[in-house]
Order: C-alpha cells, then structure tokens, then sequence
C-alpha cells in the first residue's frame, strides 16, 4: 500500500503570493538601489495619500519628512552594502501635510540590485508617547515646584517655630494660679515642639529626596497616631472630635515614618475641616487584611462629595471641593503621592453628608 504525499504542491499555482502582497495591511514595498519604488502594495498609497503614478515617479526620499531625510540616505546606504535594515523607524509627509511614523523592516538583494521591505504604522504609537512624555515632563516640574516650595516654606518656618520654643522656656507657669490656663500653654508648648520637629523632618526628607531609595522602616501605627493627635490636639479639642480607633488586625507596617505621618495629618484634619456643621466629627482608623494585603483605613461622617462628579479629580493637585478658606487642594495629592511612591493603592468612597471613606492598601 503506497503512502499518500502530505506535502503541500511547492507550485506559485497553488499558493499564489500576490493575494497577500495585495491584502497586507502593513506597507509592503519592494524600491531599487536607485531609490525609487519598483512595486508597491494598496497600503502604500492609502497611507500616504499619493497615487500609484506619483509614487512610482519620484525618489523615495522625497516622500521622507525633510529632517529625517539624511538618516533615511545613510541607512539606504547600508542596504546597498548588503546591511539590512530592522525597525527603522522615521517619518513620511502625505500629501494632505499630515506626518506619519513607519517602522522598517527591509531585506536587500545586490544582485537584482533591490530592496524588499515590510513597514508598520506606528503614528499612534508616537502619539502616546509623545503624549506620555510630556505628561511626565509636566508632572516633574510640578513635583519640582512643589518640592521648593515645601522646602523653603520647612526652612524659613523653622526660625519663627524656634523664637515660639524659646518663648516657651522662658515663660515661667508656676505663677500662674489658672489651671485650665496652664494646661493651655502646655498644649500650645507641645504643639509648637512637635511642629518644629515636623518641620525639621520635612527639611531632612526633601534634602535626600533626589535619592533613589525612601527609607523603610517598621512603625507603630499607635505611635503614629500618639504624634498627630498631640500635635493638632487644639484642633481637635475645639472640634470636639472623636476617635475609633481598632489596630487589632495589625498595629505595625513597613513604611516611610515622614509619609504615614502625612497621611495621618492630612486625613484626620480633613476630616475635622469637613464635617457637618450640625454635628460633631466621628473619625474611625481601623486596619483590615484584604486577599492577603494590610489595609489601613479611614473613615468620618462628614460633608462628603459627589463620587461622579469629583471622583476622577480627588487626588489631582489644586482641587477643591468644598468651600472652606483652608481647603487647597494639596493634602490628598500629597497623601496619594506618598502611598503610589511606595508601591501601595488608595482608594475613596463618599456620599454627600454620609461621610468619606479612605482605604490604603500597602505593598507587602
């Protein structure tokens, strides 16, 4: 019994290459070392907007944005060596004016004296990327005029903070007779040290923050907690704010001691600055294990906002969404920029006057 032959007929018959050179919709070309295109597919006038007639009578330079002619010259000069071209990427001008990128691929034959070549419209690409970079050149700048501006704000605050320190010592409380005075100047005293300290941390952490690495190190959330709420103790004093505070899943994480300070400033005195006016703030910290990952989350029952309306803004530099003359719009960018910097996620729900809910996921 013979064996039936499974190999495919090698007849141009049978698999006929043109259907695909006419049906690619990359740019399929094949031009001569004369610089001129000898055969091209439908793709190569529908991108560039020229007929077949005018493509095929004009070099193909001329077709070439004119500041990436002369590269375009030096590796068509490679190819003539028998150098092949692989993602070769410049620009062409179609005739409408309109710029569009292509990426080659080019194979040359010396002895037919051709060049057969296979390009990718990759102007969409360039788009992104143009776009990209320049969102990452704008975000620098701000994040570099931010940085002065914390910087000179930490440094030139420190001198005033001190002459308050030194005020402090001076002032001799065993002659005055008022207790609920007394206790006053003591929260003012504390208040006054732990701003200095907080301003000389500052000063610390941007002075090394072109540094490639943040300093992690294991912090007590409770601590933590201790250091903000003696340092804005008036605040919440005079707001008559609560606390509920739950660390039973976990009290200690791996974290940057200047950030998590920030973070716990800027959403506690958030949440005092809007509450209701017809009631008093309730503040809940609390920690939760979420598909293996610590959560850190704060919770209030103040003013909240319209998550469709303001949702996608929240953690935007310069955004306000209440009118409260100590609102600028610069705490949640810079709580959010300390959670991302170190590979952790936040998230926020809100309802208008049914409170704010902030959840931070951490990396490890």
């Amino acid at each position: 019994m013979s064996k039936s032959n499974n190999l495919p007929p090698d007849t141009e018959s049978t698999y006929a290459l043109e259907p695909f050179f006419e049906l690619s919709a990359d740019l399929l070309c094949i031009a001569g070392f004369d610089g001129f295109f000898k055969k091209i597919n439908p793709a190569v006038p529908k991108t560039l907007g020229y007929d077949r007639e005018e493509l095929f009578s004009r070099p193909i330079n001329e077709f070439v944005h004119p500041e990436d002619q002369k590269i375009t010259d030096l590796y068509r000069d490679k190819l003539r060596e028998n150098v092949p071209l692989l993602n070769f990427e410049n620009r062409y001008v179609t005739k409408d004016g309109d710029i569009v990128w292509l990426s080659w691929t080019s194979m040359p034959s010396p002895e037919k004296e051709l060049v057969y070549a296979i390009a990718k419209d990759v102007t969409h690409k360039k788009q992104v990327e143009k776009k990209r970079n320049s969102l990452i050149t704008n975000l620098t700048q701000i994040n570099k005029n931010l940085k002065q501006v914390t910087y000179a704000t930490s440094h030139d605050l420190r001198t005033p903070v001190s002459n308050l320190v030194s005020v402090f010592r001076l002032l001799d409380v065993s002659r005055i007779e008022d207790k609920e005075t007394i206790e006053f100047i003591k929260m003012l005293k504390d208040a006054t040290n732990n701003l200095r300290t907080t301003l000389n941390n500052y000063v610390d952490e941007l002075t090394h923050k072109d540094s490639l690495t943040v300093d992690i190190v294991e912090l007590d959330l409770n601590d933590i907690l201790k250091t903000i709420r003696k340092s804005i103790s008036s605040l919440i004093l005079d707001a008559n704010a609560t606390f509920e505070i739950d660390f039973s899943t976990f009290n200690n994480v791996r974290f940057n001691k200047t950030y998590l300070e920030s973070i716990f400033l800027n959403l506690i005195t958030n949440s005092i600055k809007y509450s209701k006016p017809d009631s008093h703030p309730v503040i809940s910290i609390y920690t939760k294990i979420e598909e293996g990952k610590k959560q850190l989350v704060f919770s209030d029952n103040g003013m909240g906002f319209d998550m469709d309306e303001v949702g996608n803004k929240i953690f935007q530099l310069n955004q306000k969404f209440h009118n409260n003359i100590d609102s600028h719009g610069v705490g949640l960018y810079l709580v959010y920029n300390h959670v991302t910097s170190l590979g952790g996620h936040i998230e926020v729900d809100s309802r208008i006057k049914k409170g704010t809910i902030f959840t931070i996921t951490f990396q490890d």
